[in-house]
């Protein structure tokens, strides 16, 4: 047993248990050689002694050791003491993102993709590195109160080329978050982590999670069969482009998922964009169910039949005469000949006289329609009887030149019957112009009404000479200038990439006015707090929330996004600032003010 003021390894002093789970203890100690406080995981004592929970604990060290990112837990150190082991972990101040669900409910659109794109930055890295987390949820993620998150407990993690591997098929992990392949046990893959961060998304943004029941086994089930209710529904102000990344995530079948959490990111970079708020509702290329795979059905053992209480009838036996008995069963012989002889003719009535009776006949759809007029092809088969629809179809056939007939000539179909002609309506052609510089949307609405081209608009990173002022204008094209492109092509306009990454104030040494007006550009929420600093001088910034080079996403006037720096001051300067002093009074938005504190 662990107790407070306990040194693990002569050097880690525990203060505190911070948590409890199923396989070890987390302690808040303090490393009395780097004095720092750290984040220490205990094996559970009487796991100790299990071979497998040692692997497994071991196997976790191995798994985030191998990771370093700033939105995944740092891994310090590892060992046994006296057959305790232990693993140590940079202790993060804040809650989990669980916690922050239950006291707020949904979170904004803003503070959700904020929280996604950290999130799937993070397990893109491990991802890369070959490792599966397989038990992603809120209560594995901590945020602090700059906003900045920390993906923990990688303590049933699988690396794949790991060879020491047991229980690959085992169902591990928190049901609610369950991947339906994890449910029926048929093991993870990437695409696993990629499922349980769908319905986080799904969490964030609603406030509850889509599937409850009486029991595990019940959610497990909802999680292999039932769709997932729509976020929509839920909040009609969600754009179409957020759901479908959410329909993508969550599908039962993974071949329908993003196939890592890198492209789940880029799917979310690029989500605001205006051209995809109202982007068609995502459909999915592969079937959802295998149809081989039913829900198991019951079947009563040998002995549960043994226990079918069977009635007993306890009586004499009556005496019946012999010719008696002759008569009666002569009496039935009859009857029920009688009956089956009326089965037998009712049979032969319905399936063979009605059939033969009400019969339509068939009749041969003409050949050589193709080479008809519209009317000529119309007249032709009204004349046989055949209902006629005529449908347009763009073609590269001259307009009013039929294309084919369904069914096709020569079959044999009932009189009666429709057949359907398909007319060519033509095609329109284009040739391209160089669109530079003009505004990307209006190019694409031109080229969509006048010539029926298929037109999408992306972004991508501008070159030293894309410096138009209007943000929107085309910055490449294709197909290039000059091309003939025939109705229905595909043409993709290119503006300058929007999203920003976060600036090295450090490095730069930024002023806090420079960091006032940047936050109030992109919406953020500054905090600040101080810290004793010999080696810079008092005033400057020294450190930053949120890395440098990171993804910038953009808050709202009324839901700012956090980010916090850290000012140097002189060590012998013991408290806060003064009222007068305190620089951050003015630095915040609408009014709000935030605490500073010593470090």
């Amino acid at each position: 047993m662990v107790i407070k003021g306990q040194k693990i390894n002569d050097r880690y002093m525990i203060i505190r248990s911070i948590g409890e789970g199923g396989m070890a203890n987390v302690y808040l100690a303090h490393d009395t050689i780097l004095d720092r406080d750290v984040a220490i995981k205990i094996l559970r004592g009487d796991l100790a002694n299990d071979e497998k929970f040692v692997r497994r604990f071991q196997r976790e060290a191995l798994s985030a050791s191998s990771l370093s990112h700033p939105n995944i837990v740092e891994m310090y150190d590892v060992g046994e003491d006296n057959g305790t082991y232990y693993i140590v972990m940079e202790y993060v101040e804040g809650k989990t993102i669980k916690q922050l669900i239950k006291r707020r409910g949904g979170l904004t659109l803003s503070e959700s993709i904020d929280i996604m794109l950290q999130l799937t930055d993070g397990i893109s890295q491990a991802h890369e590195a070959g490792i599966i987390h397989r038990d992603l949820k809120p209560q594995n993620i901590l945020i602090r109160d700059d906003g900045c998150i920390k993906i923990t407990d990688f303590g049933i993690a699988m690396a794949l080329n790991s060879t020491q591997l047991t229980q690959t098929n085992s169902v591990m992990g928190s049901v609610h978050y369950l991947p339906p392949e994890q449910a029926s046990g048929k093991g993870s893959s990437f695409r696993s982590d990629i499922y349980s961060m769908g319905i986080l998304f799904y969490e964030l943004l609603t406030g509850r999670l889509p599937f409850k029941g009486e029991n595990a086994v019940e959610i497990a089930l909802k999680h292999m069969r039932d769709p997932l209710p729509s976020v929509r529904k839920t909040n009609p102000a969600i754009p179409q482009s957020v759901e479908n990344i959410i329909i993508k995530a969550t599908a039962k079948n993974p071949k329908n998922r993003y196939a890592d959490a890198k492209e789940m990111r880029d799917d979310l970079l690029t989500c605001m964009n205006d051209e995809r708020l109202n982007e068609p509702k995502y459909e999915y290329p592969f079937p959802e169910h295998d149809p081989e795979d039913k829900a198991p059905v019951k079947k009563e053992s040998k002995k549960e039949e043994e226990k079918t209480p069977v009635e007993i009838i306890d009586e004499e036996p009556t005496t019946i005469e012999e010719d008696e008995v002759v008569e009666k069963t002569n009496v039935w012989i009859w009857i029920l000949t009688s009956i089956l002889g009326v089965i037998l003719l009712f049979m032969v009535i319905f399936f063979l006289v009605v059939p033969a009776l009400t019969a339509v006949p068939n009749v041969t759809v003409p050949s050589n329609l193709t080479e008809l007029s519209v009317d000529e092809a119309k007249s032709k088969l009204t004349s046989l009887d055949f209902g006629v629809e005529v449908i347009e179809e763009k073609n590269a056939l001259e307009a009013g030149k039929i294309i084919r007939v369904e069914p096709n000539s020569g079959s044999s179909i009932k009189k009666g019957s429709k057949v359907t002609i398909y007319v060519s309506s033509g095609q329109k052609t284009v040739v391209l112009k160089d669109y530079r510089g003009e505004d990307c949307f209006e190019v694409q609405k031109q080229l969509i009404e006048e010539y029926g081209l298929d037109v999408t608009v992306a972004t991508r990173a501008p070159g030293e000479e894309d410096n138009y002022e209007n943000k929107l204008a085309v910055i490449a094209q294709e197909p290039a200038a000059g091309t003939e492109v025939t109705e229905g092509d595909k043409v993709t306009l290119y503006r300058a990439e929007e999203y920003d990454k976060y600036p090295d104030m450090v490095e730069e040494g930024w002023t806090l006015d420079q960091v006032n007006a940047f936050c109030e550009q992109y919406h953020l929420k500054l905090q600040i707090t101080y810290e004793e600093r010999s080696d810079y001088t008092p005033g400057m910034i020294c450190k930053q929330s949120r890395e440098a080079g990171t993804t910038l996403t953009k808050g709202t006037e009324n839901n700012p996004i956090p980010f916090g720096i850290t000012i140097a001051k002189e060590p012998s300067d013991i408290g806060k600032p003064s009222e007068e002093e305190d620089p951050t009074k003015e630095l915040l938005p609408d009014g709000d003010k935030e605490e500073t504190k010593t470090e």
